[in-house]
């Protein structure tokens, strides 16, 4: 008989009865136990995060920064209920931490009363970092603790991004104060280099117009030093004049009873003396006339620098922009030339005759002259006229007094304009050195306000001006400056596609592993005959490998239509878990047939090995070295990897490397099936009574 009847004949006895049939029926549903029903628990448990109940306590109590309200507590929780992550529940500090431990909060996320508080600090002297507050608790589930520690720390990079941009805000809108405040100086600078250049123009005519004042005050100097020495002539003269008057007046007086007969023994002596008072009165006319030509010349120069002196003080020390050294010495030179100019005016005014004197000394001058002269020509006459001349000689001598006095206060006078017009004229020399120096001065300072007009504005060309959708594009960037920019190749959209090619070849193993439990790995009838070992062998396989091929399509079925799993290659993954059934059955066929009871143990064993080195969850590289050396010599090493690449996409290179794999453990294990098979047909008195029976 040859195998494929053998085979059906296996199988045909599964038909014989309720029980036999409702346990086809199981076998071919058990593969959906461990696939599609535990992919379906954990299909897509991320998106059911909501269900989660999470403490949340908000003790922030909110700060003030810049004249700003900063909620950041609020603004967190808000976010967090709009995100929809977890099942926020609002607590106080006491709950949360009671109900993280009885197991009612799987965690908590806590924001301290002073939140906004250290965020709000990063603007100020000391700043500080605000923390949030996770508390977690393995002992509920260790999985929502890994979760939620990549969930805050989105949140907290979320937070520490705002806390920044409200920073970085700050700094840019201070960036344009000191734009606008560069911008004022540069203007003021502008200004300032204007004003400098007009102090420069006027610092270089008070340089000019000391010069001329020097030169005047030199003059004046020089013409109080000639009148001083004329005044003092005057003096001189006029106190002469006096003397001889009075003398004159007291003998003329004195002897006025004897004047008749002194007059007719001494009438040359007489009329000498007549005639020298007449010379010495001429004399002194002619001097008074000197006085009366500079008088006015000395007033009209005293005037001219004390006036320019004014005017420089006033210009320099009142009105100018900063404080000048030189400004002391100035005084002194105004207060000098204004003396001189007030003695000047009295010496004018007494020249100008406001008081009468020097025009009355040069009348009664005039009249002592022609008096003495007629005195000299009437001489030999003068005892008839004795009481006329003692009358003149009497009003000759008030006068001459009176002249004599007033020389004695203009020589005064003039020696103290004199003095005046030395210390005027040093104080002018010595404006001029300082005006010279002013004048270099404000020419190095206008050049120096030039430059820093120059550097001011190009100062304010440097610094950055933002407007507001500036600084909210450059705040975004630099809070947040590196972004990542994840491309996922070949994403599997939810949890349980990516696990997808780890449960389906287990379910797989497990479906040929109970099919060896019900069909018997070798036909004990084929046997018994001495049937051709490869017939018993594939007698024995065919069934279960039948079996697998609707174990895969029920499987895939209810993956695909009941779950949603999404297959790129649909046909090529259909074709391939054949092979992977056809694969496991040979493999477990051969496991059975050789090991016989013991062999249904190798059977779990080997499957152990191969989920926990088959890099289905974690990659193998993380698991122990040992797992690492067994991991190429497995076949659901290759088989997860193959499922990946058909059911995600990618390259196909591993498929057809696990097809190749698959096809040599296929035809190993059948192949010691069949040496298995031959060595059956022998019987032994271990197999009459085996050790051991399952």
């Amino acid at each position: 008989m040859r195998s494929p009847k053998l085979a059906a004949l296996e199988l045909r006895r599964f038909g014989r009865g309720k029980l036999p049939r409702a346990a086809l029926v199981a076998l071919l549903l058990l593969p959906l136990l461990y696939g599609a029903l535990y992919l379906w628990s954990f299909w897509d448990p991320y998106g059911r995060l909501d269900k989660i109940p999470v403490a949340l306590v908000n003790a922030d109590k909110g700060a003030k920064a810049g004249g700003q309200k900063i909620t950041a507590g609020d603004d967190i929780t808000k976010g967090l209920y709009d995100s929809d992550t977890f099942q926020w529940h609002e607590v106080d500090s006491a709950q949360a931490a009671k109900g993280v431990e009885d197991g009612t909060y799987y965690l908590s996320l806590t924001m301290p009363k002073d939140f906004s508080a250290r965020i709000a600090s990063s603007s100020g002297d000391a700043p500080e970092t605000g923390a949030l507050q996770v508390r977690t608790n393995d002992a509920n589930n260790y999985i929502v603790g890994q979760i939620s520690r990549t969930v805050f720390s989105e949140v907290r990079s979320a937070a520490s991004t705002n806390a920044s941009r409200s920073f970085l805000d700050k700094i840019f809108i201070s960036f344009s104060d000191i734009h606008d405040a560069t911008k004022k100086a540069a203007d003021g600078a502008d200004d300032l280099r204007g004003g400098i250049g007009k102090a420069q123009e006027g610092a270089k005519d008070l340089a000019d117009g000391l010069k001329d004042a020097k030169k005047g005050s030199g003059d004046l100097a020089s013409g109080l030093t000639r009148l001083d020495k004329g005044a003092g002539d005057l003096e001189s003269g006029s106190r002469q004049v006096a003397d001889g008057t009075r003398l004159l007046a007291s003998r003329v007086n004195g002897a006025a009873d004897q004047v008749l007969p002194f007059l007719k023994d001494n009438k040359k002596t007489i009329g000498d003396t007549a005639r020298l008072v007449s010379d010495s009165a001429a004399g002194v006319r002619r001097h008074l006339d000197d006085l009366v030509k500079l008088a006015p010349t000395a007033r009209q120069g005293a005037h001219a620098g004390s006036d320019i002196l004014a005017a420089i003080y006033e210009r320099r020390c009142t009105q100018a922009v900063l404080d000048d050294p030189a400004c002391p010495d100035l005084k002194k030179a105004m207060t000098a030339a204004s003396d001189v100019a007030t003695v000047s005016d009295d010496l004018n005014t007494l020249v100008q005759d406001q008081n009468g004197d020097l025009a009355a000394m040069d009348r009664n001058l005039a009249t002592l002259q022609q008096q003495s002269a007629a005195l000299a020509r009437h001489a030999p006459t003068l005892d008839r006229d004795v009481e006329k001349a003692v009358a003149q000689i009497n009003r000759l001598n008030d006068g001459a007094g009176q002249v004599a006095a007033g020389a004695r206060t203009l020589h005064t006078g003039l020696g103290t304009a004199s003095a005046g017009a030395d210390d005027l004229d040093s104080g002018v020399g010595r404006l001029e050195t300082g005006a010279q120096d002013l004048d270099g001065g404000m020419y190095q300072l206008a050049d120096g306000s030039g430059k820093l007009a120059g550097g001011l504005h190009d100062g304010v060309g440097k610094i950055p001006d933002y407007d507001k959708k500036d600084r909210d594009q450059r705040t975004g960037v630099m809070a947040d400056p590196v972004q990542l920019a994840s491309q996922s190749l070949h994403k599997a959209p939810n949890y349980g596609t990516g696990f997808a090619p780890y449960f389906i070849p287990l379910s797989l193993w497990v479906g040929a592993m109970v099919a060896y439990m019900l069909i018997a790995p070798l036909n004990r009838r084929a046997l018994a005959v001495g049937a051709s070992s490869w017939r018993v062998t594939l007698a024995g396989w065919l069934p279960v490998a039948a079996l697998g091929l609707l174990q895969v399509a029920a499987l895939m079925s209810v993956l695909h239509w009941a779950l949603g799993l999404q297959m790129l290659h649909a046909a090529g993954t259909v074709g391939f878990l054949c092979l992977v059934t056809a694969c496991f059955a040979a493999i477990v066929q051969w496991l059975n047939a050789r090991f016989g009871a013991a062999g249904r143990i190798l059977v779990l064993a080997f499957l152990m090995l191969q989920l926990t080195s088959a890099g289905g969850t974690y990659p193998v590289q993380t698991s122990p070295g040992f797992f690492n050396a067994i991991h190429p010599f497995l076949p659901m090493s290759y088989v997860v990897e193959a499922l990946r690449r058909l059911i995600s996409g990618g390259g196909l290179g591993p498929v057809w490397q696990a097809c190749a794999v698959l096809a040599a453990f296929t035809a190993g294990a059948l192949a010691l099936t069949a040496l298995t098979a031959r060595r059956k047909q022998v019987w032994t008195l271990d197999r009459l009574h085996p050790e051991l029976s399952l």
